[in-house]
């Protein structure tokens, strides 16, 4: 966790000195509209930590293993997420209206995340299990970090390649709601993709340092659905409601900040029996 938490430190300082090259280059409004952006990527993407930890132990994927898996899923969501916010902001330009579905989208998912109770979810019987299943053989056994192996004279797909396919898909499905939120900040293609690259590739060190604390942030989620809901609202309302851009960025901060101090307040008596425990 220790060299966790500096490779996070690490991508938090070169994504402020990045922020500083844009407020030197496009100026403080840009600067800030990344920041903010940044900051609700990187809260959201705490979300798809939740999920990987799912994921890795449906699939029983070795530690040493999470790492490639990882590594290569954030590759695929950059290709990814830049697709989909291209074909966003051509949209956003041609029809301004449909930033009120955005705005709609993202209240009815902060409803759903606040109270409708998330189901455990069951990876073997997804779509895209199924889809894999039936069009590459696979084989049951992890090979090392390897994502294909030769068994019986057959290439084959490991346990692994399935995890990471899964990532990938749930990634996608995550960014359905992390990128219209970032049109809640701005319709500058450069910031919104840089702010979620910058929060993606943070996103690995992020994991393994809140693996092992995930079960402490117990009001996390009801946080990023707060988040999810004011820039939902902020998107709504912007005709007649304009928000400023420092004020949103307060907003995220001190919500983020407070759900997670309750957490930590709230679960830590159960944490010190737990490590008392021997």
């Amino acid at each position: 966790m220790r060299a966790a938490g500096h490779r996070v430190a690490i991508w938090i300082v070169l994504s402020l000195l990045f922020n500083l090259l844009v407020w030197k280059i496009r100026g403080p409004d840009k600067a800030l509209e990344f920041l903010t952006g940044y900051v609700i990527e990187y809260s959201l993407s705490v979300d798809n930590i939740f999920v990987f930890v799912l994921i890795f132990a449906y699939f029983r994927v070795p530690p040493m293993a999470q790492h490639r898996a990882l590594v290569w899923g954030i590759l695929g969501a950059l290709v990814m997420r830049g697709v989909m916010i291209v074909l966003g902001v051509a949209l956003v330009d041609r029809f301004d209206f449909i930033l009120y579905f955005f705005g709609a989208f993202l209240l009815v998912s902060a409803w759903r995340m606040f109270f409708v109770k998330q189901e455990t979810q069951d990876f073997g019987r997804s779509w895209i299990m199924r889809c894999c299943l039936g069009a590459f053989p696979i084989t049951p056994e992890f090979h090392g970090e390897h994502f294909k192996a030769r068994v019986n004279d057959r290439w084959m797909l490991t346990p692994l390649a399935l995890a990471l396919i899964v990532i990938d898909v749930m990634d996608l499905v995550f960014a359905v709601d992390s990128i219209p939120a970032v049109f809640a900040i701005t319709r500058d293609p450069f910031i919104v993709y840089t702010s979620n690259i910058c929060a993606i590739l943070g996103l690995r060190s992020l994991y393994f340092l809140l693996v092992k604390l995930i079960d402490r942030f117990i009001y996390l989620k009801s946080g990023l659905a707060i988040v999810l809901a004011f820039v939902g609202a902020k998107m709504v309302t912007r005709d007649f409601l304009n928000i400023p851009t420092p004020i949103s960025l307060a907003v995220v901060i001190a919500v983020l900040a407070t759900t997670i101090a309750v957490s930590m307040a709230a679960t830590r008596r159960e944490a010190g029996q737990r490590d008392s425990t021997p």
